[in-house]
């Protein structure tokens, strides 16, 4: 019996749902028409204090029928009727408010001329009021139920909106239209809105978040927030990491006001927004060394080298040629800035081949009369170039001798090293090979009259292939484990497009044998940024405090070559320089006869598979090289 009573009470609202639009005007006109007569009655009974006034309603019953015909004719005028009510707005409103002030007018009008009937002269303002109020009420009503139906069974989570401005109010409305998400309550740091009603919520203090969470069974966390600062939103991202919430966000104000994104495109809060610093705008007049010009991009389908040539392009250089030896990655980059580019003004000319390969390299660079080079390609992965040497060391280290040589011999005008962090102190033949390439670097310079020869050491960038981000990201979509190397380890982290920019202005400073360094802000340690992403995805830490956690934290130890930390200055020492993220190095030039002898043994243990002279001769070049791995690690058939 109780299951045939609910299915009762279920056959309105599955009417409801079933009728079409159609349908639903038919029943809104005499909805509307009772409430006309209605409201007449009302004002007149409100006015004379009786329920049933003979006088007026005696000689004016007629107008029970005639106010409501008119009313039909205003209301379809004024469209009343096209409006969709679940979207019900202020515009709305104001319709509502234009037909009833009208039959108001009309009202007065008819009283006005008809000698015959008795009608208070305050009638038609109180009739006007008592309508206004009953048809928003009316559809007010019908709009909360059509939204009720909708809520009614299903499945929609409970989101809290930090922002309470214009934004928050759009994101709303959206929500409110989908399915998705159910808005609960609004955050926000303005005190003069904290306690008020936004849209039907309540607006908290962002101290209030932990109660709200429980309150409400919480798990989403949506920013709308498009205008604020850089800075104070990643304090507010910092201060949701900590909470097990996922955090998502609506587009930036300038990809809403463009068009490009709607309000309700939600996305989710990447770990760069967290780690990144206050952008600095790119100093035009420091692109000098791509601008017009025709620059050669090695290495151009990596991670670096495919956001320089990306900025490269917006910066207008006469061409662009792409030296890439992946065949993939060079067709990937390729079709991307054939997308970007006018081929009527910017040519962009793919080249296969290797650094290596200095008969190549010359060729394409005395071809396409090069003027600027930027030398991106290089083996990075530490473990596996500590477990190859031989062929990190060869390309890496000779692949820059030989890009040095033809810059040379060409007279090119610039030469831009992309070199990092790890070759600071290395403790891996990766950051050793690197550190022999910048020397070979200054050595080029030493014998120039002509190129300008610059290296720009950074240390990690996000989301670049064989970065712990993605990796971390990876790792939590499966469902953890989350790998760290060591509970202390560090790094330094800046975004791909913040570091190519950097590049390139560095590159356009350059005086002749500069090692520049780009300011990465504070290192970050890395279990942190773990569990900061951890946190940000909505879930939970597991350890042993958090058995019931999500993700866990597994620690595997530091693998070959890697060190808790890194540095940028080999000296300790460097200076500023024209702009406020690029420092120049200090660092101590070495002498040619020396640098000259050790690649010559250098290579001379290559060719011969010598992998003891090889680190022999690394750790007499390199300053504060120690390997910190065992040869059994070093696969010396590379």
């Amino acid at each position: 019996m109780a299951f045939d009573l609910h299915r009762l009470l279920d056959l309105p609202h599955d009417l409801a749902h079933r009728l079409t639009r159609v349908q639903k005007r038919f029943i809104l006109v005499p909805a509307d028409a009772i409430l006309v007569a209605a409201s007449l009655w009302a004002s007149v009974a409100i006015r004379l204090g009786m329920l049933w006034p003979a006088e007026v309603w005696q000689n004016g019953w007629w107008l029970l029928v005639v106010m409501p015909l008119i009313a039909g004719v205003v209301f379809y005028s004024i469209g009343l009727y096209r409006f969709v009510l679940r979207t019900m707005g202020r515009h709305d409103v104001i319709r509502i408010a234009r037909a009833g002030a009208t039959l108001a007018l009309a009202l007065a009008a008819i009283g006005y001329f008809n000698d015959s009937m008795f009608l208070p002269r305050s009638t038609p303002i109180i009739f006007g009021l008592v309508l206004i109020a009953s048809m928003i009420t009316l559809r007010g009503s019908l709009r909360s139920y059509y939204h009720w139906l909708q809520e009614r069974g299903s499945e929609r989570r409970p989101v809290l909106i930090y922002g309470a401005g214009e934004s928050g109010i759009q994101l709303v409305a959206a929500l409110d239209a989908a399915k998705q998400f159910t808005p609960v309550a609004f955050i926000d740091d303005a005190p003069d809105l904290v306690g008020s009603l936004v849209s039907g919520r309540r607006v908290h203090r962002s101290e209030d978040i932990d109660a709200l969470l429980a309150r409400y069974g919480v798990e989403d966390v949506l920013l709308a927030l498009p205008s604020i600062s850089r800075r104070r939103r990643k304090e507010i991202i910092y201060f949701l990491s900590q909470r097990p919430v996922r955090v998502q966000t609506i587009p930036s104000m300038v990809e809403l006001v463009s068009g490009v994104e709607t309000i309700d495109k939600l996305r989710s809060v990447g770990v760069e927004e967290l780690l990144g610093r206050d952008a600095v705008d790119p100093d035009v007049d420091l692109f000098t060394s791509v601008r017009g010009k025709a620059v050669l991009v090695t290495g151009a389908g990596g991670s670096i080298g495919s956001e320089l040539c990306r900025q490269i392009i917006m910066a207008k250089p006469k061409c662009i040629v792409l030296f890439e030896i992946s065949e993939f990655s060079l067709y990937s980059i390729e079709q991307e800035l054939a997308n970007m580019a006018d081929p009527h003004d910017i040519a962009v000319y793919p080249v296969l081949g290797s650094v290596c390969d200095e008969r190549r390299l010359e060729e394409t660079v005395r071809l396409h009369r090069i003027e600027t080079i930027f030398h991106s390609a290089a083996y990075k992965h530490v473990p596996l170039v500590e477990a190859n040497p031989f062929e990190g060391i060869r390309n890496n280290t000779f692949g820059s001798e030989c890009v040095a040589k033809v810059a040379l011999r060409c007279g090119i005008e610039r030469a831009i090293l992309i070199s990092t962090d790890k070759a600071v102190r290395p403790t891996n033949v990766m950051g050793a090979s690197k550190r022999l390439a910048e020397l070979v670097f200054q050595r080029a310079q030493l014998e120039s009259s002509r190129t300008i020869f610059s290296m720009v050491r950074f240390g990690n960038v996000m989301g670049s292939s064989g970065s712990v981000i993605p990796l971390f990201q990876k790792q939590i979509a499966a469902g953890g484990p989350v790998t760290v190397t060591h509970p202390e380890v560090t790094r330094y982290f800046m975004t791909i497009p913040e570091a190519a920019q950097l590049v390139i202005q560095a590159g356009s400073m350059g005086q002749g044998g500069d090692v520049f360094l780009l300011d990465m802000g504070a290192p970050v340690p890395i279990l942190d940024l773990a569990k900061r992403m951890i946190r940000l995805s909505g879930l939970d830490v597991k350890s042993q405090d958090n058995p019931h956690g999500d993700i866990e934290i597994v620690f595997s130890g530091l693998r070959p070559g890697e060190k808790l930390f890194e540095e940028l200055l080999v000296d300790g020492h460097s200076s500023p320089t024209a702009h406020p993220k690029i420092m120049r190095s200090l660092d101590t030039a070495r002498q040619e006869t020396e640098i000259d002898a050790a690649l010559a043994a250098l290579k001379s243990a290559v060719e011969a598979s010598d992998l003891p002279l090889a680190y022999e001769t690394l750790q007499n070049l390199v300053e504060g090289y120690v390997r910190n791995s065992p040869d059994s690690h070093a696969n010396v058939m590379s």
